[in-house]
């Protein structure tokens, strides 16, 4: 059973940055992914990594402000959010799937982190 335990996340003021961790116990042939949940809407893709981390993909909307990584030697991914906005606010979940390469489509992953919130000041 893999497990994906999450930190980081809180309040930030509009225009500030955060490091969002997610902590894996699974193997490091896993593509991996963050997905957010704002008040009210659907959940959406924010971001995927591949298993070796050679390749990231990211919804249009947020490329060049969140960066995607991971540390195989800590088994964690990250989510670096920068220049944050009020409508970044959401609860934002990391996801693992046993795959190569990752995906947009959230019912592809099998594993879910807890989830952490984001909370973004104007």
């Amino acid at each position: 059973q893999v497990q994906l335990v999450q930190s980081g996340g809180g309040l930030v003021q509009a225009g500030g940055s955060l490091r969002l961790s997610c902590a894996t116990s699974g193997p490091r042939a896993y593509a991996m992914a963050w997905f957010r949940q704002a008040p009210g809407k659907e959940r959406e893709f924010v971001a995927a990594i591949n298993w070796s981390g050679g390749e990231t993909y990211y919804v249009d909307s947020m490329k060049g402000r969140f960066i995607v990584s991971r540390d195989d030697a800590e088994n964690t991914i990250y989510l670096q959010a920068n220049n944050l906005k009020p409508e970044d606010t959401a609860v934002y979940y990391c996801a693992a799937v046993p795959l190569v390469a990752g995906s947009q489509d959230q019912s592809e992953y099998q594993y879910w982190g807890q989830g952490t919130q984001v909370t973004v000041s104007s």
